[in-house]
């Protein structure tokens, strides 16, 4: 009998716990969805949110390297690597290699790469300031403060989870 009523207990806490994680997959697999559809930010260029964010990276900090922006966005090199190659051939950056030293590549945003990063900011500014009045009409200031600590916060979990798995 004490058997069962653990099971009971096990199967109410874990609906209870799943409800909560399930609004978190819908958004998860919603923005997803949204960082993958290419767009236009108003310069007739069609580009993904994860190119045209790597692009302003590059643009805010010229010359960073291909390792420094696969560890601001816990990336791996290869995956970076990727997204650099489809910017290079779009003419919207250039990598210069480090005189004296073949093996350090950095990268620099063409004058039309600059234009589709600034385009891209103005974008977000309008899309950002969109969403916040939206969140504004159901929630305080300090209920959206509180959402945006437990996202930071969450996200530590996922990374020392990226770390764990790694260090086995």
């Amino acid at each position: 009998m004490e058997h069962f009523e653990n099971v009971i207990q096990t199967n109410a806490k874990y609906h209870e716990l799943d409800a909560n994680a399930n609004i978190i997959y819908k958004f998860v697999m919603n923005y997803n969805d949204y960082i993958k559809t290419a767009r236009d930010y108003g310069t007739g260029e069609i580009i993904n949110m994860v190119e045209v964010h790597t692009l302003t990276l590059i643009e805010e900090n010229p010359g960073i390297t291909v390792t420094e922006v696969a560890l601001e966005w816990n990336r791996t090199k290869g995956a970076v690597s990727q997204i650099i190659t489809k910017l290079e051939k779009r003419d919207l950056i250039i990598r210069k290699k480090e005189a004296g030293n073949a093996k350090n590549v950095h990268l620099y945003v063409t004058d039309k790469g600059k234009l589709l990063s600034i385009a891209h900011k103005d974008y977000d500014i309008k899309e950002l300031t969109r969403a916040d009045k939206t969140l504004r009409n159901s929630f305080t200031t300090e209920e959206i403060n509180v959402f945006y600590k437990v996202m930071q916060k969450y996200t530590e979990l996922l990374d020392m989870r990226d770390v764990e798995k790694n260090e086995k």
